[in-house]
């Protein structure tokens, strides 16, 4: 019986990328493994296992892929010696792979005989201030921390007994499964892995070997950094299993909302309220920065939402070579509580205005024009 195509056996199109082949297959490799299938349905889930292992075996090498995509299953035959002619190497290298994954060996290692594990990665957020991420600064946190158990000196034994080697695994820690016509190294279900059994655990670690505590880290906040993102300390996440590294850690940073500036990306942004008066008659006012006062000269008939540029004046940012810019945003404030006074000579004001026409209100006219067939 002729092969079936091996893109539609992983039911995936021929366009898909090597993540998309490799879910798909891991997929298959788990309904149709022979461990989960008994009975009747062993030997058709073991034929399915084996024709969607020789799929991923080929589409998952770009060179045996580009010889299948172009040749076909003749690309790829061995007995043809062909450019993707497959082996006992692309076998072992695609199975191990995907059954990594699946039976939980993915992130483990032998050493001594054992399997040991990185450790997880911890996160820590920090909050600071605008004026901090610009200017960076050093920091002290404190994390959760494993140390040694000073009652059995690391061993997880109760004093007086010691650790015996695993009996199911004899010490190596992982164990053969064996259906059909292959095998699988799983982790010891007895020992963890460790190879190793406590008979008598120590009643202060619970067999651990470590108790955990608080220990304090120095952090170096490098000045520029943006709310979000993350510093990395090497090594100071959770300890590896059986002696694996540990392991890292991430401090996200977190900026406090600041009374005046917004932040977006390198430059800074805040608004400037402006008196009637001063937007009218122009004149000059001080605006804040982050390294301190500034000065901008404000035009005669300045109108709200103008925008006035401050180059250099915002932050410069962890990758930068210059820093960002400060723009500022003019509010024109429309005076309140007002004495009967000031409301006769605001009246007088207007009514000038008035007999002017549209010479002292440039945006009235254009406004007026536009809106002349909604009052019709």
């Amino acid at each position: 019986m002729a092969k079936r195509d091996f893109y539609d056996v992983l039911g995936v199109p021929k366009n898909a990328s090597d993540d998309e082949i490799k879910k798909a297959y891991r997929k298959l490799a788990m309904k149709h493994h022979p461990d989960r299938n008994q009975g009747d349905a062993a030997k058709a889930a073991e034929e399915k296992f084996k024709e969607a292992k020789e799929a991923y075996e080929m589409l998952s090498d770009p060179e045996k892929k580009a010889a299948y995509d172009q040749y076909g299953h003749a690309g790829v035959d061995p007995n043809m010696r062909g450019p993707g002619g497959g082996g006992a190497e692309g076998f072992g290298g695609s199975f191990g792979d995907i059954f990594g994954d699946i039976f939980g060996g993915g992130r483990g290692q032998q050493r001594g005989g054992r399997q040991v594990f990185r450790g997880s990665d911890l996160s820590y957020a920090m909050d600071i201030t605008l004026e901090e991420a610009a200017a960076g600064k050093d920091a002290q946190i404190r994390i959760p921390s494993w140390d040694s158990c000073d009652t059995c000196n690391g061993t997880g034994a109760k004093p007086g007994t010691s650790v015996k080697t695993c009996q199911t695994c004899q010490g190596q820690g992982v164990v053969q499964m064996r259906q059909g016509f292959f095998s699988v190294q799983q982790t010891c279900p007895h020992c963890q892995g460790a190879g190793k059994v406590i008979p008598d655990p120590c009643g202060t670690c619970h067999g651990e070997g470590k108790i955990k505590r608080q220990k304090t880290l120095e952090i170096k906040i490098p000045a520029g950094i943006d709310d979000g993102q993350r510093i990395r300390s090497t090594g100071n996440g959770e300890p590896g299993t059986n002696g694996g590294p540990p392991g890292d850690l991430y401090i996200e940073i977190r900026l406090h909302k600041h009374d005046i500036f917004e932040r977006d990306g390198d430059d800074l942004h805040c608004q400037v309220p402006v008196s009637v008066v001063t937007a009218a008659l122009g004149g000059e006012i001080d605006v804040p920065t982050l390294a301190g006062k500034a000065t901008i000269d404000i035009p005669e008939g300045t109108q709200h939402g103008k925008t006035f540029r401050l180059r250099g004046k915002g932050i410069k940012g962890v990758r930068a070579s210059y820093p960002g810019d400060l723009y500022c945003h003019i509010s024109v404030e429309t005076p309140v509580k007002l004495t009967e006074h000031q409301r006769k000579l605001l009246k007088e004001l207007g009514d000038s205005f008035k007999k002017g026409g549209h010479k002292h209100s440039p945006n009235d006219q254009g406004w007026f024009e536009k809106a002349k067939s909604f009052f019709n």
